[in-house]
């Protein structure tokens, strides 16, 4: 893949600033979720608010795989590739979903550790046509990211169960 800095580089041994900065705000997002599940059972994962729409647990596993999924869109990943990328990997309850998406942020931020200055700027399009810079589908993704959150803290709060986490720094 290109753009990647070698091993030997002085940009592979830091991250952009930038993405730095991003990245702050996905690890508070990922610290956030694990604290709201605390208050879950497996029962609540069966929770469905809305008819046709995800319930407790399809969010969080969704939630799991949504920063390596992501990256696959932002790599250009087919519609085809994103099926079979779903349909083998699903996280099977509470615990898998959270190991998941902890593994999920640090593929990302693999990712991303490797990227050259140059390399944040190359545009990439998904499979529908949806181009950003690299350093654009990592904004994309936090903001992603943040939006399943909301759903999940609403959710929370609709069952009861008030996480008494806070959103945001």
């Amino acid at each position: 893949m290109s753009g990647f800095a070698s091993k030997q580089s002085p940009t592979a041994d830091k991250m952009d600033d930038k993405c730095a900065q991003v990245f702050r705000q996905i690890e508070f997002m990922h610290g956030s979720v694990l604290g709201m599940a605390n208050v879950l059972t497996e029962a609540d994962l069966a929770y469905r608010p809305w008819a046709g729409k995800r319930s407790l647990g399809e969010l969080l596993g969704h939630m799991a795989l949504l920063c390596s999924a992501d990256l696959r869109l932002s790599d250009g990943d087919t519609e085809d590739q994103m099926k079979v990328y779903y349909r083998e990997n699903r996280p099977d309850g509470l615990k898998e979903s959270l190991l998941t998406l902890s593994r999920s942020v640090e593929e990302l931020r693999g990712r991303y550790d490797l990227y050259t200055a140059a390399s944040l700027e190359e545009k990439t399009t998904s499979w529908w046509g949806a181009t950003y810079t690299r350093f654009g589908w990592l904004v994309q993704i936090a903001v992603h990211l943040a939006h399943h959150r909301g759903q999940l803290h609403s959710m929370l709060l609709t069952i009861g169960k008030d996480p008494e986490r806070p959103l945001f720094e």
